[in-house]
């Protein structure tokens, strides 16, 4: 017996040898498991790319877009701002279990492997959506081992320090729908101008089913298969039992309205703008394109939200039909000198060149009013200035060379002051006015103006033949609407790091003061003209229900509009990008533009006057003679002068020059009374356009 038990007891030891290193074995890879659990929990996860790029934001500090190589972009919404038909879809047709795996699906994966062995290749994957999120935000998309480790690696991470809605919070703000659309916003945005959490179940059936082939289920490239895996995403809502089999065919059976893809409403907003900050961020304050994408910086802009959007409200609808006709935008806060809106092109997806900037246009008349404020700062002219409107040959440059220009149609206006002349746009008056004061001294005031572009210092330039950038001539104008004060145009409030450091302040800008506030309200109070009857902006002026001052300008190439009130200064541009000449239809484009956006983006600031500044006197005058009106005129006019350049002598066309002085010795100073005149009409003009 005794034997026996040695041999049984020899027997059984070799099986707890075994069975103890077993357990031994299974405690160390708790312990391994455990340690590397702890390991990959307090490993913090890589910067993700979309993280990684530097935002730009609007006056209201909300995202205007992102800054990236790729052209990507995305808006971020709440998983509770996505329709419930949207999330059930996607859960549907990717990944049924997500509520219910650690991350990774052991069977799919297992059977995915199976095949791979199989073939000794990757060539089939069971990819939850934890997995594609972690693929889309840290690796590339090569099918490669090492890959895949890291991809198992970062998804057991997102899985432990998130929940799993927030998860596939990630996941649908960062998924790939097609046609430049990351997220479920962008995409709902673009096939459908709606918000993710309008969706109907049919819609999203639709966009759940684009992310398996971006291309190949395109509902704009691939209609056909776009549909059948619209049905394949709503069968599978069947058979989870998120909706019955008579929704799904109801659904698929129901026709979207899918936008026109030339008209998706997902456009990156203030695409022109966010380049043109590229540009001065990094040329100007020394940021680097690295830092700009990689960075995580936020760029605080002075752009308005609100203006920004009646910019490209009113370009998209006037510029409608319009083949390869183009426009620009500009738009500054006088008072601060801060770009508000800015439109570079009518279609940023098909041209990308920035008119706004672009310094080969000729602004035509609309340079005018620069010329005219140096005529009437210098004091050599006023607005009752004679010049006789008729053909006229000119001669300069010590009688070397000629000029001879012509009005619009051959019309031609006979003796005029300066008010008619500007609101009537003409041209032989412009030239006789820049002779006069000299082509050197309106160029120096238009620098002075901030006008950096090269001009000609010839008689022509009264005509706006130097080309100037709409940019250029925005600032310019908003100089005349901030009483005679430049201030510099500004685009970038402030720059901070990801951690919310400060790089970079716009410095405090008290402004220079070019001219008299008076001269500025003078030339203003003329300008005005342009929107009455009878001046080349009349068309619009119904249009407009507030104060406003501006000028046209039109060459056989360009159209402008460019104009302000006491709280935008604007400058609009239409014309070919290869100098085509520009047909009558086409270059009355700029001022609807102007009018429309004027009104839109002001639609909330009640409408003001200008404010009359010290040093300006009204006084009536005889319109055909520029002098004092005196009781027998037959007609009389109102105008403003600089103090000490308004007329002291009365008409006497109409009147003996003693019974004038007779009178004169028992009557108000007509400065005084006009002064009252003044102050009534521009209380009735308030109350007017206040009630309209």
């Amino acid at each position: 017996m005794a034997g026996y038990h040695d041999r049984s007891t020899r027997r059984k030891r070799p099986f707890v040898r075994i069975a103890a290193f077993l357990f031994g074995l299974l405690g160390l890879s708790i312990m391994a498991g455990g340690m590397l659990l702890a390991y990959l929990f307090i490993t913090p996860l890589p910067v993700a790319e979309t993280s990684r790029y530097s935002r730009l934001l609007d006056s209201q500090g909300e995202l205007i877009a992102t800054f990236s190589s790729t052209g990507k972009s995305s808006e971020q919404v709440k998983l509770a701002d996505i329709s419930p038909n949207l999330i059930k879809a996607t859960l549907a047709v990717e990944d049924r279990k997500f509520y219910d795996h650690p991350g990774f699906d052991l069977k799919g994966m297992a059977r995915a492997l199976l095949v791979n062995l199989e073939h000794m290749d990757t060539k089939q994957g069971a990819s939850t959506l934890t997995q594609q999120l972690a693929r889309n935000l840290y690796l590339s998309h090569e099918k490669t081992w090492t890959r895949k480790l890291k991809e198992a690696k970062y998804t057991a991470q997102l899985e432990m320090k998130y929940s799993k809605d927030q998860i596939l919070e990630m996941y649908l703000n960062e998924i790939y729908y097609g046609h430049g659309a990351y997220g479920i916003e962008s995409a709902s945005l673009m096939y459908f101008g709606k918000s993710a959490k309008d969706l109907s179940l049919a819609e999203s059936a639709m966009l759940a089913g684009i992310p398996k082939g971006p291309t190949y289920y395109s509902p704009y490239n691939q209609p056909e298969n776009a549909a059948k895996r619209q049905r394949i995403v709503l069968n599978a809502m069947a058979q989870t039992g998120y909706i019955t089999q008579a929704e799904a065919d109801k659904a698929a059976a129901s026709k979207l309205a899918l936008l026109p893809q030339n008209r998706q409403e997902n456009k990156v907003i203030a695409s022109y703008f966010r380049d043109y900050v590229r540009q001065l961020v990094t040329r100007e304050l020394k940021i680097t394109e690295k830092q700009l994408e990689e960075g995580g910086l936020n760029i605080y802009t002075t752009l308005d939200p609100q203006a920004q959007q009646a910019a490209e409200e009113a370009v998209a609808k006037e510029m409608e039909n319009s083949g390869e006709l183009e426009t620009a935008l500009v738009s500054i806060d006088p008072r601060n000198g801060h770009i508000k809106a800015m439109v570079g092109g009518k279609d940023y997806r098909q041209n990308q060149y920035n008119h706004a900037l672009a310094t080969t246009r000729q602004p035509g008349s609309s340079f005018k009013p620069i010329m005219y404020l140096t005529a009437i700062a210098s004091g050599e002219m006023t607005s009752t200035t004679m010049f006789n409107s008729q053909p006229t040959l000119f001669h300069y440059d010590n009688n070397r060379k000629t000029y001879q220009p012509s009005n619009f149609g051959d019309k031609y206006l006979g003796e005029i002051a300066m008010r008619q002349a500007i609101a009537a746009s003409d041209n032989i008056y412009a030239v006789n006015t820049i002779m006069q004061l000299g082509a050197d001294k309106v160029a120096d005031m238009a620098r002075k103006l901030g006008i950096t572009s090269k001009l000609e210092t010839v008689p022509s330039l009264a005509l706006g033949t130097s080309p100037i950038s709409p940019l250029e001539m925005a600032s310019a104008y908003s100089v005349i609407a901030n009483n005679g004060k430049r201030i510099e145009p500004v685009a970038v409030l402030k720059i901070t790091d990801a951690a919310g450091r400060s790089l970079y302040s716009a410095p405090e800008e008290s402004g220079q003061q070019i001219v008299e506030p008076a001269a500025a309200y003078v030339l203003t109070r003329m300008m005005e003209g342009v929107f009455e009857t009878g001046g080349t902006g009349n068309r619009v002026s119904s249009m407009m229900k507030r104060p406003v001052a501006g000028k046209t300008g039109t060459t056989n190439t360009d159209a402008w509009m460019v104009g302000y009130t006491p709280e935008l200064s604007t400058a609009v541009w239409v014309g070919y990008d290869k100098g085509k000449t520009i047909s009558t239809v086409d270059g009355r484009r700029a001022a609807p533009i102007f009018a429309q956006y004027t009104e839109k983006a002001l639609e909330n600031v009640p409408p003001k006057i200008f404010p009359i500044p010290d040093g300006v006197v009204s006084v009536y005058v005889d319109p055909k003679t520029g002098l004092l009106a005196g009781p027998d005129c037959p007609a009389k006019t109102l105008e403003v002068f600089v103090e000490g350049t308004e007329p002291t002598e009365y008409c006497s066309e109409h009147s003996g020059g003693d019974e004038q002085e007779e009178q004169d010795s028992n009557e108000e100073n007509p400065a005084q009374e006009a002064e009252k005149q003044e102050e009534r009409s521009w209380w009735s003009d308030f109350k007017r356009w206040w009630v309209e």
